[in-house]
């Protein structure tokens, strides 16, 4: 186990800050392009569909894409993907300055920017394991500060600065979103090249990401890692579906107290990445994961029962303390035990696992609440929760991360290069050294 307090490599600072960039950037785009979308259209079904298009590509394309990136140079699909991203929104930001751009091209914009968007995250998760070599303690510092970064600039500066920008024209967001892509693109170019991959059998592409996936789902702990998010976001996205409703005619606030609670939550969940290290420092990762688990269930039944703003908002700060935890910890984990020819593909099953749930979830939770009112979809989504913890303790316990990371440690260590033969002038002191 590597010190924590020692210093993370220079290469990782260079992707801290491009991800920070990155993340601004994508704030930005998060409250731009939907304002964009309602100054083309007013038409509700065609205004669902650009948020529909950003996560499309995903179902159709994230194992593909997870595959692709296990065969290629995840450096170069890095660059590539974001220097893509950047050409492509310099297009729409001229279209729109041009008054050429209607909603058709927002519709398109979403969808390729998520292609690019499978690209550059796979690509991501799987080379922070080569660059730290998959040390475990290492790697949890490093998601934390990622995900720390990508809190405050995406979910705190981003969007404000987004509608700002907006304000002073419609294509000024998009440039500026345009600008982060391209520097994210130049820092992560001057990354040292990746070792070259051994030779592989050509295979048919959808069979090497069926391989992936089955990975996944025969391994235990790589289940039980997926399963975390895959169950937060059914439910999580079932409380957001009906969350605006819930504040107004529940709570009795008005439409900026929506925003606040928005807020809140991303308050605990910096606060759940800065604490993740402490508590697992104190109770292993497993048993962090086993007590976040059960933190997200009682604070979703709290918030339920309660009739109070001051306690309402106060469980959703614990409940994004225990997500934000949650959310350093797992893809640490997965990243130290993943085989390397596999990253790409375990992780882009893992995350597909996670998205379609979210979409399910919503259906269900604003389902759930016409029929049984608005608190319901809270207590539901407190009971599932409520399973998770008996699901994580068992399948994402301390002995069953502590025997995979030995396993792992062990595997590389087996393939690991052959030490260098002695040279001559050492091996001529042989003779004297057993004659002494």
């Amino acid at each position: 186990m590597s010190d924590l307090r020692s210093p993370m490599p220079t290469d990782f600072r260079r992707i801290w800050s491009a991800s920070g960039i990155s993340a601004l950037g994508d704030g930005i785009y998060t409250s731009a392009l939907p304002l964009l979308a309602l100054s083309l259209t007013h038409n509700a079904v065609l205004l669902g569909a650009v948020e529909a298009c950003a996560l499309l590509p995903w179902l159709c394309f994230g194992l593909v894409g997870g595959a692709l990136v296990d065969r290629w140079d995840r450096r170069r699909v890095m660059w590539l993907a974001d220097l893509g991203r950047f050409a492509l929104l310099v297009a729409v930001g001229t279209a729109v300055a041009l008054g050429a751009a209607d909603i058709r091209l927002v519709l398109a914009a979403a969808f390729l920017l998520g292609i690019g968007q499978i690209f550059f995250d796979t690509a991501s998760v799987a080379y922070l394991p080569e660059l730290l070599g998959r040390d475990a303690d290492a790697l949890q510092r490093a998601n934390s500060r990622l995900q720390g970064t990508q809190r405050v600039l995406e979910g705190f500066v981003g969007p404000p600065t987004g509608s700002f920008l907006f304000t002073l024209g419609r294509s000024v967001p998009i440039v500026a979103d345009a600008v982060s892509f391209l520097f994210s693109s130049l820092v992560i170019r001057s990354l040292p090249r990746t070792p070259p991959k051994p030779a592989r059998p050509h295979r048919p592409i959808l069979k090497d990401a069926r391989e992936g996936a089955a990975h996944l789902f025969r391994n235990r702990l790589l289940l039980g890692l997926s399963l975390r998010p895959a169950i937060g976001n059914f439910a999580f996205l079932g409380i957001s579906a009906i969350l605006a409703l819930y504040v107004h005619e529940t709570l009795h606030l008005g439409t900026a107290a929506y925003g606040i609670f928005l807020t809140t939550e991303a308050v605990g969940g910096l606060a759940g990445t800065a604490l993740a290290g402490r508590l697992t420092a104190r109770l292993g990762t497993g048993g962090t994961l086993t007590l976040t688990a059960l933190v997200e269930a009682v604070a979703l039944l709290g918030i339920g029962l309660s009739a109070n703003a001051w306690f309402a908002g106060a469980g959703f700060v614990v409940l994004g303390a225990a997500m934000g935890a949650t959310m350093v910890l797992g893809p640490s984990i997965r990243q130290a035990i993943v085989p390397d020819e596999l990253m790409g593909r375990v992780t882009a099953a893992a995350r597909l696992l996670a998205l379609s749930a979210g979409p399910l979830g919503a259906l269900f939770g604003g389902w759930l609440a016409t029929v049984a009112g608005l608190r319901a979809p809270f207590f539901f989504g407190a009971g599932i929760l409520g399973v998770m913890v008996l699901v994580a303790a068992r399948l994402t316990s301390n002995s069953r991360i502590d025997a995979a990371l030995a396993e792992a440690a062990a595997a590389r260590q087996a393939t690991a290069p052959e030490p260098v033969a002695a040279s001559e002038p050492a091996a001529a002191s042989e003779p004297a050294a057993a004659s002494a």
